[in-house]
């Protein structure tokens, strides 16, 4: 309950941020300034952060640097709604790794994508490791990284390769690959830790928010239909459990752990809270590898989802500025 009137009381002082900014002033011989916001925010992170796909809204970007943040991914979410307390930058990026944000430049996709898209503007220029958007002025470090660490795309484009042709039967993925998923996790985890200890080291007193992935496949994958391409194409129901339950749920166990060892960092679930709106549910908050008509969303959060993130990291973020 106190955390409770705590998040009201500072959603009230960034209304009357707003409220004051919005009011004329009448004082003869000046102008009004527009009130500075509270806390320096950083939102770092992959195309689950940056949005990326159409049905996370528009890019915004001009020039277009290739990493497509959108307008309705959840930190320019966040940035509506409470802009007035917290200063954001962010500097998230599509198909960035662990590594991208810690030291690594890299080198942005856009949207190019063969055999599915070619983006008209690759290749873009190299933009430098999201860790330098951090300084000693910042107060709150939103996170949200390990997908393209562990190889999730790669390992989504392999079993839509070995399962062509199963007629949905099997477990082709599993077979050929789940050998290799231990060490892909254990990479996760020492280069999360890595990158805690060098955001740490960038900003001492900040608080550091691990987002985690939402729930991509349901426990029930009777409702994935084989060769639905608005879902996970050939993917073979079978490999669709051990995706979940061997590399999805793993992946943010290993996040939450790391976090966990951090008196700075705390963990932000969006798994439990999106466990009916999967990519095969109706009311789905995850886009398949094809959105209608003919789009490619290689499975990531549409708007939905993304407001679903805004209101967890929210909470997470007033918690945080509370605590501080």
């Amino acid at each position: 309950m106190a955390r409770f009137r705590t998040r009201l009381a500072l959603l009230g002082s960034a209304a009357a941020l707003a409220g004051t900014a919005l009011a004329p002033v009448q004082l003869a011989g000046s102008q009004p300034a527009a009130a500075a916001a509270s806390y320096q925010w950083v939102a770092l992170g992959d195309s689950y952060t940056a949005g990326v796909i159409p049905a996370a809204g528009d890019t915004f970007e001009v020039p277009r640097d290739g990493c497509e943040r959108t307008d309705q991914s959840y930190p320019q979410v966040i940035d509506r709604d409470l802009g007035s307390l917290f200063d954001l930058t962010n500097i998230s990026c599509g198909a960035a790794t662990i590594e991208n944000v810690t030291f690594r430049a890299q080198e942005p996709i856009g949207r190019h994508l063969p055999p599915f898209s070619q983006d008209p503007d690759h290749p873009f220029p190299p933009v430098p490791p999201q860790s330098e958007a951090v300084t000693s002025d910042t107060d709150v470090i939103t996170v949200g990284a390990g997908g393209n660490t562990l190889g999730f795309a790669d390992i989504l484009f392999r079993c839509l390769q070995l399962a062509d042709g199963s007629g949905g039967v099997g477990t082709p993925c599993k077979d050929a690959l789940t050998d290799g998923i231990p060490a892909r996790l254990t990479k996760v985890s020492q280069d999360y830790d890595e990158m805690l200890t060098v955001l740490n080291e960038r900003a001492p007193r900040a608080k550091i928010l691990a987002v985690g992935y939402p729930t991509v496949i349901p426990k029930d994958t009777s409702k994935c239909g084989y060769g639905n391409w608005e879902q996970f194409g050939s993917i073979t129901r079978g490999d669709l459990d051990w995706l979940r339950t061997d590399v999805m749920e793993p992946l943010n166990k290993a996040i939450e752990k790391s976090a966990g060892t951090q008196d700075s960092a705390s963990f932000v679930d969006l798994y439990d809270s999106t466990l009916n709106h999967s990519v095969c549910d109706s009311d789905k908050w995850v886009e398949g590898i094809i959105t209608p008509p003919a789009q490619p969303s290689v499975v990531h959060p549409n708007a939905r989802g993304h407001r679903n993130a805004a209101d967890h990291v929210t909470a997470a973020m007033l918690d945080a500025v509370a605590v501080n």
